[in-house]
């Protein structure tokens, strides 16, 4: 499948899987011609990359995970770490995230508490 046809069954745009080529998130086979060519293994993992960014994660994050996107995305999630063991790099990364996010969320109610304090009085 070319990247068009590529592009729409996984609802991203031929610039996008350009990015994520060039990210190295995926790798589409090359013909003879040079043209990308995507296999189903291909549109899973632009769909597990999307699905991921959708979430919050950066693009960094998911090169980060890129060996172990199957961990992230798998359901239910598979345990990322043994009880007695630190976790895995893919754990490692979401967690960095969720951090990140928590301290935004942190960061946006206060701001929400001094707005409406400030409308109040």
């Amino acid at each position: 499948m070319r990247i068009g046809d590529a592009a729409a069954a996984t609802g991203a745009t031929p610039r996008a899987l350009r990015f994520y080529e060039e990210r190295g998130l995926v790798a589409p086979r090359r013909s003879t011609s040079g043209q990308r060519e995507y296999g189903q293994q291909e549109l899973d993992r632009i769909r597990a990359v999307r699905e991921l960014l959708a979430l919050g994660l950066t693009v960094e994050d998911v090169r980060a995970c890129a060996g172990r996107l199957h961990l992230l995305t798998e359901q239910p999630p598979p345990r990322c770490a043994r009880a007695d063991g630190p976790p895995s790099p893919a754990a490692a990364v979401v967690d960095r995230r969720l951090a990140a996010l928590d301290a935004e969320i942190a960061r946006l109610t206060a701001l929400r508490t001094a707005l409406a304090a400030r409308l109040s009085s």
